[in-house]
């Protein structure tokens, strides 16, 4: 007889997510434990609770979720989780603080419904953040020309040498990405994907509006004014311009399966650590079980 779901929700914030919380339940967890305010050094106990507590048969029934919303801090007690483990006393760890993992995964997957990713020329804007960074990372295993934009030259220039660490193969472009420049940047592009701070426009619609290569816009700035101006929240693969757009809340759907299916993939093995390029595959997976019974269905 199987043991119980139990998953640690990690999260180094004042009070744990409850939106994770939901989310986990949602997907099957059956005992949720939160701890907050977590720090590197609380991780070893906190790991010793999970792994020793149940036979290494059983272990695929406890896993880990790390949240919070500093992306950073919740990265150091990834790392600090997975030193901790002792062999095959380990538990399956997933890491989606502020949501960049499955956010980032659900814009990719978006755009490549579109535009052949590989080969193509995409501009990312607020490139430096949490989301923004991973946008960049999936975009580069899939062979795309990443225009890495920021509004300081030197930090989109400090992502790509991350980028390129992790995907050695990556083409990058950092950019600084001024109003006055912004033209210039979005030539030859076919997408774009704004990943900057909520309520903050980054593109106006007069500036990808003239783009004539553009053929797939996302912006996933979920309060307005919009990141990319002319775009609805609820864009969900609406035309605009002859362009296919999606907002935040047609972005949300999608993460929230990712999201979900995650959280439930935790809990058939024990050894499983799902970061932005494992819950990108887990997309994949989704994605193309979807267009598989859409095309079943025809």
């Amino acid at each position: 007889m199987s043991k119980p779901r139990i998953l640690l929700q990690l999260d180094p914030d004042v009070h744990p997510s409850v939106f994770d919380a939901v989310v986990a339940v949602d997907a099957g967890v059956e005992h949720l434990l939160q701890y907050r305010g977590v720090t590197v050094d609380q991780v070893p106990g906190l790991v010793h609770g999970a792994i020793f507590t149940r036979g290494p048969q059983d272990l695929k029934s406890t896993a880990i979720f790390v949240g919070g919303a500093e992306v950073g801090a919740a990265e150091e007690l990834l790392r600090r989780i997975l030193q901790t483990f002792l062999g095959p006393l380990r538990v399956s760890v997933m890491m989606d603080a502020n949501g960049a993992n499955t956010t980032a995964a659900a814009a990719v997957i978006a755009a490549g419904r579109h535009v052949r990713l590989k080969g193509a020329t995409v501009l990312v804007l607020a490139a430096t953040g949490p989301v923004g960074q991973r946008v960049v990372r999936l975009l580069a295993r899939e062979g795309a020309r990443v225009r890495v934009g920021s509004r300081v030259l030197t930090r989109a220039e400090d992502v790509g040498a991350k980028v390129r660490e992790r995907v050695e193969a990556a083409v990058l472009e950092p950019l600084a990405t001024a109003r006055d420049s912004l033209a210039a940047a979005m030539q030859g592009v076919s997408v774009v994907i704004s990943a900057g701070a909520l309520g903050v426009e980054l593109l106006p619609a007069d500036v990808w509006q003239t783009c004539a290569t553009l053929e797939v816009a996302i912006d996933l700035n979920a309060v307005p004014p919009w990141g990319i101006g002319g775009l609805e929240a609820s864009d969900r693969a609406a035309s605009r311009n002859g362009v296919i757009c999606y907002g935040a809340i047609g972005i949300g759907g999608a993460k929230m399966k990712i999201h979900s299916a995650a959280v439930a993939r935790l809990f058939q093995g024990n050894s499983q650590v799902l970061d932005a390029e494992e819950i990108y595959a887990i997309g994949r997976e989704l994605e193309g079980a979807e267009s598989t019974g859409r095309e079943g269905g025809k």
